[in-house]
């Protein structure tokens, strides 16, 4: 992998990461006001902030994947594993990478987890 390449998706990754930590702690934010506003009401608004509860968790436990998968990006520039297929070890394309740094299938093996996924349904 160029050398040129890889310090440009390490840097996109470290903003990446950055944008996620960031949001999570906007979110925590959020939550903290939500909690501390609760206070004595009706049903309606009892339904409306537990959805609104159970959507933030979600929210968290998405950014906390990618941010896992960020993390494990970065892991791997270290490594020097960048760019290369988990499944076959074969080197995932650029275009791949640029779409999703953090990516560690290369196309056909992704391709061929997503099939195993839809003949399960």
């Amino acid at each position: 992998m160029d050398q040129q390449f890889t310090q440009e998706m390490e840097q996109l990754l470290l903003n990446l990461r950055k944008e996620i930590l960031e949001s999570l702690a906007s979110e925590d934010e959020d939550f903290k006001s939500l909690v501390s506003s609760m206070g004595i009401k009706d049903d309606g608004d009892v339904a409306s902030d537990d959805m609104m509860i159970k959507k933030m968790e979600v929210l968290n436990q998405i950014a906390a994947n990618r941010l896992k998968s960020v993390d494990a990006a970065l892991s791997r520039i270290k490594n020097h594993k960048y760019g290369m297929c988990l499944q076959c070890g074969a080197k995932i394309p650029e275009e791949r990478l640029r779409a999703i740094p953090y990516a560690v299938l290369c196309i056909k093996c992704k391709s061929g987890q997503e099939g195993q996924k839809r003949k399960s349904w």
